[in-house]
């Protein structure tokens, strides 16, 4: 990423309104721009504007895998069950859109890699709950990494 892209990030996670952000994330050609703005993205900040980023035809399956991790879609892969019985329905109904585009694999691209941040032992407990579990929710996905740069 150049200067011009990380001003550009700057710009929209702390000097735009949440309507503008949405509306210039809509038009974001660039995947890796979709990715390092979501991986700085304040998740306490609700989910309008990860489901413009994940709307967008340039999100890429590493995008959406950050997103799903970074939206404590960990939750949804524990316990299916207790994420059906949220009282948080934006946040269920992102996670599982989510979790359906990435077993769909529905993006346009899958250049940008991403490893979810699990332990060997999550990682074998997951497998042990539920042998079908995909491993593309649990291990690095295909791509090349993205060093995310520090706003």
């Amino acid at each position: 990423m150049d200067k011009k892209d990380i001003r550009l990030l700057k710009e929209l996670l702390y000097h735009t309104s949440k309507e503008d952000t949405i509306s210039r994330i809509k038009n974001v050609q660039n995947p890796i721009i979709l990715h390092c703005f979501a991986a700085h993205y304040n998740w306490n900040s609700g989910l309008d504007i990860p489901n413009a980023i994940l709307e967008n035809n340039h999100c890429d399956l590493g995008t959406g895998l950050l997103m799903f991790h970074y939206a404590d879609g960990y939750r949804l892969l524990v316990s299916p069950e207790e994420v059906l019985n949220s009282s948080l329905q934006e946040w269920k109904v992102f996670i599982f859109k989510l979790q359906n585009k990435i077993a769909k694999v529905d993006f346009k691209t899958q250049d940008i890699s991403f490893t979810p941040e699990l332990t060997k032992i999550q990682i074998f407990k997951l497998k042990k709950a539920n042998p079908s579990i995909s491993d593309m929710l649990i291990n690095e996905s295909p791509g090349i990494s993205i060093a995310i740069p520090k706003i």
